[in-house]
């Protein structure tokens, strides 16, 4: 644990991110390390306190990068330049390998890439904090989606999240924190968490909510193949759309936002 606290402190101060923390409120053996760290020293050069932030989440790992997601969803606590950034998050997190992913697909299903699928794109699609998504086609002619788990995550996320226990009790004993129950939330967050590692209860969520909105004309649920599906792996059909985020692109393709948000309701 020591170790991943000297990793915490060197990322902090590699990303210049004491200069945006109150030092003060901080646990004393953090102040000491900052103060004392020569990353210090380093220039804050020209990247963007929202940059610094985000590399900073994304060097320590799927939890920091889980609660960077979080975040970035709270535009009312937040300022608009760090929300952007952090909205970064949400699918452009660094991806492993597409040769690993496709090893990870094989190990799952126990059978050859090739049986599975007609075609597999090793070029990710998008890459979040615990999993990564690539396109396929099946021998059928589907065109799918192939949602893989990170290798290792599970043991990552339990270290961190030990140190989260640990941050939160610190946390506790302040006056001004006590009332937001940092433990509370912590346990929380935990579980929420760690039942994004079994796709098989994804899957079920998803295949459930399909069967929910048979025939809607409001909402469309691709359909889970259950036949490729794994703890973690999980293959559902290929949907193709625009972000409800992406405004831009919504507003230049002439659709109308107030009809939507009254289907949303």
């Amino acid at each position: 644990m020591s170790l991943r606290l000297l990793r915490i402190s060197w990322v902090i101060t590699r990303h210049r991110l004491d200069t945006l923390l109150p030092l003060e409120r901080l646990p004393w053996w953090l102040r000491t390390l900052l103060w004392f760290s020569p990353l210090r020293l380093v220039p804050i050069g020209k990247r963007t306190r929202g940059e610094r932030l985000r590399l900073a989440l994304e060097a320590l790992g799927p939890i920091f990068i889980k609660f960077g997601q979080m975040l970035s969803t709270r535009r009312d606590l937040l300022p608009a330049d760090i929300a952007d950034e952090l909205k970064r998050l949400q699918d452009q997190v660094p991806p492993f390998p597409g040769d690993q992913a496709a090893a990870r697909v094989e190990k799952a299903l126990e059978t050859p890439l090739t049986v599975a699928f007609a075609e597999f794109d090793r070029v990710p699609l998008a890459s979040a904090s615990i999993a990564q998504v690539h396109a396929a086609r099946l021998h059928t002619g589907e065109d799918v989606v192939v949602k893989i788990i990170r290798p290792g995550i599970d043991r990552v996320m339990r270290q961190d999240m030990a140190l989260m226990y640990q941050v939160a009790k610190l946390f506790s004993k302040i006056p001004e924190a006590r009332r937001l129950r940092p433990v509370e939330v912590i346990r929380d967050y935990e579980a929420t968490l760690f039942d994004e590692l079994d796709l098989y209860k994804e899957a079920a969520n998803t295949s459930q909510l399909k069967r929910n909105f048979k025939d809607s004309p409001l909402l469309f649920v691709p359909t889970i193949y259950w036949p490729f599906t794994r703890r973690h792996v999980m293959v559902q059909e290929r949907i193709r759309g625009i972000p409800v985020a992406d405004l831009e692109t919504l507003i230049a393709r002439g659709t109308n936002l107030k009809k939507a948000c009254r289907a949303r309701r």
